[in-house]
C-alpha cells in the first residue's frame, strides 16, 4: 500500500513539476527564443561538425564556425526566396480574383439565370431575394479579395518595423549556435565539470533520452508535413491548379494547424472552382482528395510518431485528442510531450 502511495506522489510530483516546467518555458519564450533556436541547431549541426573536422583534419572551433555560417546561410537564402515568392503570388491570385469577377459578372449573372430555370418550383419570394442579394454577394467577393491584398501589404509593412528585433534575433542565435555547436563537439566539456559525479549517470541518460526523443519528435512530424505536401502537389498538379507549388507548401504548413488543417486550403479552392469557375468535376476532385488526405494523416499521425517516440499509438491518439480539445496546439505540444517525459523517466525507473 505504502508502496502505492509512493508511486502516486512520485507521479504527482512529476506532473505538477512538468507542467510548471512547461508555463515557465512557454511564457518566456520571448526572452529566450534565440537560445532555444540555437539549442535545437546546434543539435542538427553537431554530426556534421564532427563529420567535417574528421575528414579535413581541423579544429572544432573551425569545423563550428564552417557548418554554422552554412547552415545560416541556408536557412536565410530559403525563406527569403519562399517569403518573396509566396507573398508575390498571394497578391497575384487576390488581383486575379478580383479581375475575374470585375469581368466575368455578367457570365455569373448568367449562370444564375441557367440555374433559375431548373429550380422554376422555388417560392418566388425566395428567387426575388436571392437576385436582390446576389449583387451584393459579388460586391462581397470582390471586396474580399482587395481587403485580403491589402492586409498583406500591411502585414509586409509592419514586418518591416520587427526588422530590427528580426536582425537582433538572428545574430545572437547565429552566436549562441556557434558556441553551443563548438560545446557540444569538444571532448573537453564534461557533464562531470558542471554535475557532481554521483548525479552525473542517471542526468545524463535522461539528457540523451530526452535528446533522442527530440529529434525523433520533429523527424516524425517533418515527414509528416512532407507527405502531405506531396500529395497536395499531386494533386493540384493532377488538376493543373495554378500556384500549385505554393498552395501545396501552405497546405503543407497549415495542417500542423488543429481543427483547420488543409481544409483552410482544400475547401475554399473547391467553392472557387465551383461557383465562378462552374467546373464541377475540379469541385468535387478537390472535396475527394481533401477527404482522402486528411484520412491518410489521421492513419499516419499516430503510428509514424509512436514508433519514432516509441509509445503505444492509443497514447499518441489520447494526447492528440484531450490536448486539441483542452487547449488546440499548445495542448497537444503539453500532452505530447508529457507522454515523452512520463516514458522516459519509467524507462529510468525513475516513477
Amino acid at each position: 500500500m505504502n508502496e502505492l502511495i509512493n508511486k502516486i506522489n512520485r507521479i504527482s510530483l512529476f506532473i505538477i513539476l512538468y507542467t510548471i516546467t512547461f508555463l515557465v518555458f512557454f511564457s518566456t519564450l520571448n526572452y529566450t527564443l534565440p537560445f532555444v533556436l540555437a539549442f535545437v541547431f546546434a543539435l542538427i549541426l553537431k554530426r556534421p561538425t564532427l563529420f567535417i573536422s574528421r575528414k579535413l583534419r581541423i579544429s572544432n572551433a573551425l569545423s563550428s564556425l564552417i557548418t554554422t555560417i552554412i547552415f545560416f546561410t541556408i536557412i536565410i537564402t530559403v525563406l527569403s526566396f519562399g517569403i518573396t515568392v509566396v507573398t508575390q503570388e498571394a497578391i497575384q491570385l487576390g488581383k486575379s480574383t478580383q479581375l475575374y469577377i470585375s469581368r466575368n459578372s455578367d457570365n455569373v449573372y448568367n449562370s444564375f439565370y441557367k440555374l433559375q430555370k431548373y429550380y422554376n418550383n422555388l417560392d418566388p419570394y425566395i428567387i426575388n431575394t436571392l437576385e436582390k442579394n446576389f449583387t451584393n454577394f459579388i460586391t462581397k467577393l470582390s471586396n474580399i479579395a482587395v481587403t485580403v491584398s491589402g492586409k498583406l501589404v500591411s502585414s509586409l509593412i509592419n514586418l518591416l518595423t520587427t526588422i530590427p528585433y528580426i536582425l537582433m534575433v538572428i545574430f545572437f542565435t547565429l552566436l549562441a549556435t556557434y558556441f553551443f555547436t563548438r560545446d557540444m563537439t569538444s571532448s573537453k566539456i564534461s557533464m562531470n565539470t558542471l554535475i557532481p559525479q554521483n548525479k552525473t549517470d542517471k542526468i545524463l541518460k535522461i539528457y540523451n533520452e530526452s535528446k533522442r526523443m527530440l529529434e525523433n519528435y520533429m523527424l516524425s512530424y517533418i515527414v509528416i508535413i512532407l507527405i502531405t505536401f506531396l500529395e497536395t502537389l499531386i494533386v493540384f498538379s493532377l488538376f493543373k491548379i495554378k500556384y500549385a507549388l505554393i498552395l501545396s507548401i501552405t497546405c503543407a504548413i497549415a495542417d500542423l494547424l488543429p481543427i483547420i488543417g488543409i481544409g483552410a486550403i482544400y475547401l475554399p479552392l473547391a467553392i472557387i472552382y465551383l461557383a465562378i469557375f462552374n467546373n464541377y468535376i475540379i469541385c468535387t476532385g478537390l472535396i475527394i482528395s481533401y477527404i482522402l488526405v486528411s484520412v491518410i494523416r489521421q492513419i499516419i499521425e499516430p503510428k509514424i510518431v509512436s514508433s519514432s517516440l516509441g509509445i503505444h499509438p492509443v497514447a499518441v491518439l489520447a494526447s492528440l485528442f484531450i490536448g486539441l480539445k483542452a487547449d488546440g496546439l499548445i495542448g497537444i505540444i503539453f500532452c505530447i510531450f508529457l507522454v515523452v517525459f512520463f516514458n522516459i523517466f519509467h524507462k529510468l525507473d525513475m516513477l
